[in-house]
């Protein structure tokens, strides 16, 4: 691989870019695509561009003739705000389902290495520890704490980032109050749209397990319908 090549997915990746490096298999020329622009040396039709920015969306390295189109996209990151009994199983599948974990509770009893083996644990205000994960459209956040207090400063945050799904636990009625709140803070109703609430799909479930599959289930409808 070219040396430039490899510099500029080094830098994308740790800029969150997504991209697509497109290789010419018979001659081994590679350029690069990004969502909105192409760099290297390989001269490629629109046809293999569109299909790399497909490939892009999809998350999916594929062969097109000729061609190698693999994909290089920034992690995708499940933010759990609340240690609680639902975080445990949805931690699970989140992980399951190719996501980073990450769990935000300042309430150190809650949020345990024994309760939360071999995820990432962070204790800071969830306003603050939200802004330090640095959220962008390859994370969803979701807030389970049914406190105010540690859940409205997250949503805050999450609301102001590109994050692609953002969801909350609570009834109808729990998040009517939550809506009334965030207009408060001054947010509109076009931006508190984007908060699932109540949050998962409804399936009719009942038990912790069963509220985290419904969850999961939704931040996978939301990554695949951008």
């Amino acid at each position: 691989m070219n040396k430039n090549i490899l510099d500029e997915i080094l830098l994308a990746l740790e800029n969150k870019k997504p991209i697509a490096l497109v290789s010419e298999l018979k001659t081994g020329d590679q350029g690069i695509v990004y969502k909105d622009s192409i760099s290297g040396v390989l001269e490629v039709t629109d046809d293999i561009i569109e299909l790399a920015r497909i490939s892009i969306e999809d998350d999916s390295s594929r062969r097109s003739g000729d061609f190698f189109i693999q994909v290089f996209n920034p992690p995708k990151r499940l933010i759990i705000v609340g240690a609680v009994h639902i975080a445990q199983p949805l931690v699970e599948i989140g992980k399951t389902s190719g996501f980073t974990v990450t769990i935000v509770d300042p309430r150190g009893a809650f949020a345990t290495g024994s309760r939360f083996p071999e995820v990432e644990l962070n204790e800071d205000w969830p306003d603050e520890a939200l802004i330090s994960l640095k959220i962008d459209n390859r994370t969803a956040v979701v807030t389970l704490t049914h406190d105010p207090k540690l859940d409205d400063p997250a949503l805050e945050v999450a609301l102001q980032s590109n994050a692609f799904y953002i969801g909350s636990l609570g009834s109808k009625k729990t998040h009517s109050k939550r809506i009334e709140r965030l207009k408060d803070s001054g947010f509109d109703e076009h931006q508190i749209s984007r908060i699932h609430g109540p949050i998962g799909l409804d399936i009719g479930s009942k038990s912790p397990a069963e509220i985290a599959i419904s969850i999961m289930a939704e931040i996978t409808k939301a990554l695949h319908a951008r």
